[in-house]
Parts: structure tokens; C-alpha cells; sequence
């Protein structure tokens, strides 16, 4: 047990080496030693637990000690970095000042609920410009030993099924019905409401004789005999009577000349198409023309005169709706017609106001969220993209075969079939978990192999990474870029990463897309473990969703 933990406590430094080489008698050797020290001298890590043997779920102590220059930026783990254990609290960092240097002090509280013995990856220092690696220690977790003849055994319980949480999808929709309430409210109140109608507004929707009868009543109530304003008087008064004939007698009447005017109204009388007196016509003709002379040559009647003749226009006013002809079924169908269609107008009108408005309102909002956001992100948000929902859904991280490899997806891999030759069944077990396929563009697969009577062969992850190409090609990939290179686990497993692009197939037959394609290969032992991942080229939410994955990859060594 003691050659077990030898190197719980080591120091990560190179005093040891140093004063071993010092004995040496060559001087080459010596100076190239005082070099390291030079070198390495600047900063020291070191690391322990508290204990190297805890029951289930006993929480054990971490720490890792910095000593280093006052200059110098430490960063320390963070996360998941300690499987096979787990992490259950980080601590703040004690600084201790010593002269010119610091010595810095993280704590990590660490448990596991499985027995067994496991053993502490190394982890990773960054001292200024330089990576530290901490010493891998082991630690013994005990069962709880259980005292069968006082406590009781019961039956595993049931399955139970677990409803999916919800999200706060709700929240979204609540704010967005809001804001689209506010707004179609105030469409209603400004566009489509029913407003009080003004006072020229109803005055407007009288007949023209009610209105030339209210003009009149108007003018009397206004100072403007009373202030002999006769100019002003003698036009309102011929504007009365000029509108009211414009509309119901000659439809030029407000912009014709006196003279024009009484000629007309002589015609008509004389084609028989209005009964209008004689006496009707002179006395229009005399008020017109004594009000143009108020108006332009400055004359100025009496106030009495001018009483006289606004009586005369209001029974002459009398006069004319007297003569006029009823109108004819065709013409009341006319108007009616022609209310209709004013009414469809209005109603147009409003229509496209509230189309206008509520495009403006869109185009502004998605101008915005674009600035914002990028144009392919609000482009894809509401007409959809596959990836993207893939990206932003609920994410599951699990495990999967033995040793597991933990990993996070946005959906979670389902058992699938080995594809393992009758005649190989007996040398090799293989479990594989995954999600799509080669056809549908975005997929993932978790493969565990295990080799049985390996003997002193040695799996060579190179060969098993020009298997894996091979196999890819078989199912109908052309045109492969392949790239490798090393790669290591966020907890610091250790394997090799193929990647690269090539021309894919798709559901329709004969056609072909541009794809990436990456594979981690780790092994351990008769073990070896692949996860392969394909997306579609220049998918922006794929290249993310993949990164995400990448991130996530945490091996458990084999604990057999």
C-alpha cells in the first residue's frame, strides 16, 4: 500500500535532480544543470489529498500549492477536470505573501459513489507563460459495510418515468402576445376606432339646404354688420348661395363669374330643366353683383340693405329646393353607388394604413434583431434551421459503454446494433451508441470495442483510424481530405483526432453534399473507443454544436 502512494506528495520541482547532478565532476553537466534551475526556478507546484481512502460519498480535500513571482498569472483547473471523481465544490484562493513571491493555495472538495480504487488525473498549471502538471495520486473508496441481521433488505424499486421539464417557452409567448396587443390596440384607436365626429365633420354629412340654412343662421350670429365689415359679410353671404346652387342647381357655380352665372341659371330656366322665376333669378343677380361691388370696388351699402338682402337669399334658397325636380330612381341608385364606393374607399384605406404600419413594424424589428444578431441568425429563427434548434434545445450529458465516456448532446444516443462479422463475435465486443446518419447531414456515434486475447499485440490507433476512413467510403463518402492530429480531453485523456471533409451522400439518390467529418480514437489496453461526428460544410450551428461535444468528452479509465 505505502509503493501505492509514493508520489502522493511530490514535489513538482527540480531541487532534487539538482543536487544529484552537483556530485558530478563534469563541468558541462553542471552548468547545464544550473541552466534548469535558472529556468525552472521561478515557480513551484505541488499537490495532496487529505486522505487517500474515504467511504462512499465521504468528501475528500485537494490542493494544489503555486509558489511563484508577484508578476506572474496563475490559472488553475476548473470544472470536471478530477474524473473519475467528482467535484463537488471549488474553493476560494488562499494568497499567502511571502517577501518578493506569493504562494497560492486552491482547494477542490472531491467525492465518488462508487467503491473502488481510482486514481486523480494530473492536472494542469498555467504559471505565466508555462504549463505545470500536477502529480496523479490514487485513492481507495470504501463500501459501507452494512449489518444485514439489523437492517433490512428491501426490493429495487420500479422504474419511475420522469416528466420532462418545461421550459419557459411560455414566458416568450406571454411578452410576445403583449407587445403584439399594444400594438394591434393602438391600430384600433388611431386607424380603425370610430371617432366622435367634429363640428364641420357633421355640418359636412348635412343636405345642402340644411347646411345652407345653418351658414345663414351662422352669419347672423357674427359681428360683422355690427362692425360694418360689409366686404367680409357680402362674401360669405354669395359664397351661401353659391355653394348651395353648386350642388344641387350648376356645378360650376362657386368658380363662375356673375355674369356666368346668371347666364346659366337663364338657360336652364329657359330649356326647361329647372322652374326658376323670373323675380328668383333678378333678385340672385342683384345681390351678386351689389356684393361684387362691396368687394372689389369698395362700395358700402346700408346695414339695412345688407339685412334685406340676406332675408332675400334665404327665401331665394326656399325658392330653388321648391322648383327642383325629385330625383330619379337611376339617381338615387347613383348616389347610393357613390356612398358605397366612398365607404369601400375609406375602408381600403385603412386596410392598407395597417399593412404599411405593420410591415414598417416588422422591417424595423428585423432590421434590429439583424444588427444585433447577424441576418442568418433572424433568418433562421423564423423560418427554422434544423442545427439551430439542435444548438439552443435542452442538452443531455450522459455516459456510454464500459469504460464510459461522457459526453453531451443535444439528443441523446440511442443503443444501436454492432456491426461485428459472425465469425469475429467471439474475439471482439463492441457496443455503440449514436444519432442520424451519414444521409441526414448531422450525426453522432459513441463506439467501444473491446478486444479479447489480445496478448502482446498492441492496438495502434493509426491503423484503427484508416479502418474508420475506410468504412466511411464504403458507405458512399467520396473525395476525402484527411487531417490528424493529437487531441486531449478537457480531464486530459489523451487520443488521436481524424478530420477532414468530403463529398457526402443524401436522400436523393445520386446527389451529393459537401461534409466535415471528425474522429477521436482513445484506447487503454485490449480497449480502444471512437466517437465520430459528421455535419454539413459551412453549417455556422453545426460547427458550434461539434465544438460544444468536443468540450464535453470525458474517458473513465477501465476500473477491471
Amino acid at each position: 500500500m505505502m509503493n501505492d502512494f509514493r508520489f502522493m506528495n511530490k514535489r513538482t520541482s527540480v531541487f532534487g535532480s539538482l543536487f544529484s547532478v552537483i556530485r558530478l565532476r563534469s563541468s558541462l553537466i553542471l552548468s547545464f544543470v544550473f541552466c534548469l534551475w535558472s529556468l525552472f526556478s521561478f515557480a513551484q507546484v505541488t499537490s495532496s489529498i487529505d486522505s487517500t481512502t474515504i467511504k462512499i460519498g465521504e468528501q475528500i480535500t485537494y490542493k494544489i500549492q503555486v509558489e511563484t513571482d508577484s508578476i506572474n498569472l496563475v490559472v488553475f483547473p476548473e470544472g470536471q477536470t478530477f474524473t473519475p471523481l467528482e467535484m463537488i465544490e471549488s474553493y476560494a484562493i488562499d494568497t499567502i505573501k511571502n517577501k518578493d513571491k506569493f504562494s497560492l493555495i486552491k482547494k477542490y472538495g472531491l467525492t465518488q459513489f462508487d467503491s473502488g480504487a481510482y486514481t486523480i488525473p494530473r492536472q494542469k498549471i498555467i504559471v505565466g507563460d508555462n504549463t505545470f502538471f500536477t502529480d496523479s495520486l490514487k485513492v481507495v473508496v470504501n463500501t459501507i459495510e452494512v449489518d444485514t441481521t439489523k437492517q433490512g433488505l428491501y426490493d429495487i424499486k420500479p422504474i419511475i418515468e420522469v416528466k420532462k421539464t418545461g421550459s419557459n417557452w411560455w414566458k416568450y409567448l406571454i411578452i410576445t402576445l403583449l407587445i403584439l396587443g399594444c400594438i394591434a390596440a393602438l391600430l384600433w384607436w388611431f386607424i380603425w376606432r370610430q371617432k366622435p365626429l367634429s363640428e364641420e365633420e357633421k355640418i359636412a354629412l348635412l343636405p345642402p339646404y340644411d347646411r345652407a340654412k345653418l351658414a345663414l343662421k351662422k352669419l347672423d350670429e357674427s359681428h360683422y354688420l355690427k362692425h360694418e365689415q360689409l366686404k367680409d359679410y357680402y362674401s360669405e353671404l354669395t359664397l351661401i348661395i353659391r355653394k348651395y346652387l353648386d350642388e344641387k342647381v350648376y356645378d360650376h357655380a362657386l368658380e363662375s363669374t356673375t355674369d356666368e352665372l346668371v347666364n346659366k341659371l337663364r338657360l336652364l330656366k329657359d330649356g326647361n330643366q329647372i322652374d326658376l322665376s323670373t323675380d328668383t333669378i333678378k333678385n340672385l343677380e342683384s345681390i351678386l353683383r351689389r356684393a361684387d361691388l362691396v368687394k372689389f370696388a369698395k362700395s358700402a351699402p346700408d346695414v339695412a340693405l345688407a339685412e334685406l338682402d340676406r332675408k332675400t337669399i334665404d327665401a331665394e334658397i326656399d325658392h330653388v329646393k321648391e322648383v327642383l325636380p325629385e330625383p330619379t330612381e337611376e339617381e338615387k341608385l347613383l348616389d347610393e353607388q357613390y356612398r358605397k364606393e366612398q365607404e369601400l374607399k375609406k375602408q381600403r384605406k385603412k386596410v392598407w394604413l395597417t399593412v404599411g404600419i405593420s410591415i414598417f413594424l416588422l422591417l424595423i424589428t428585423i432590421t434590429g434583431f439583424s444588427i444585433k444578431y447577424g441576418f442568418n441568425y433572424v433568418k433562421d429563427t423564423i423560418i427554422g434551421h434544423e442545427s439551430k434548434a439542435l444548438l439552443e434545445g435542452e442538452w443531455i450529458t450522459s455516459q456510454y459503454g464500459v469504460p464510459p465516456i461522457t459526453i453531451s448532446t443535444p439528443i441523446v444516443l440511442k443503443r444501436m446494433p454492432a456491426p461485428i462479422p459472425e465469425e469475429a463475435k467471439q474475439q471482439v465486443d463492441m457496443t455503440m451508441f449514436g444519432y442520424g446518419s451519414l444521409l441526414e447531414g448531422f450525426h453522432v456515434y459513441v463506439i467501444t470495442t473491446k478486444v479479447k486475447n489480445l496478448g502482446e499485440n498492441k492496438i495502434e490507433l493509426e491503423q484503427i483510424a484508416e479502418q474508420s476512413i475506410k468504412m466511411i467510403e464504403q458507405q458512399g463518402v467520396e473525395n476525402m481530405l484527411v487531417k490528424n492530429e493529437k487531441f486531449a480531453t478537457p480531464n486530459g485523456a489523451e487520443g488521436l483526432k481524424v478530420h477532414g471533409s468530403g463529398d457526402f451522400p443524401t436522400l436523393i439518390e445520386g446527389k451529393k453534399q459537401k461534409g466535415e467529418y471528425t474522429i477521436l480514437l482513445f484506447n487503454s489496453g485490449n480497449i480502444f473507443q471512437q466517437i465520430v461526428i459528421t455535419t454539413e460544410e459551412d453549417d455556422v450551428y453545426a460547427d458550434k454544436i461539434e465544438e460544444r461535444i468536443l468540450n464535453s468528452i470525458e474517458l473513465k479509465a477501465d476500473e477491471e
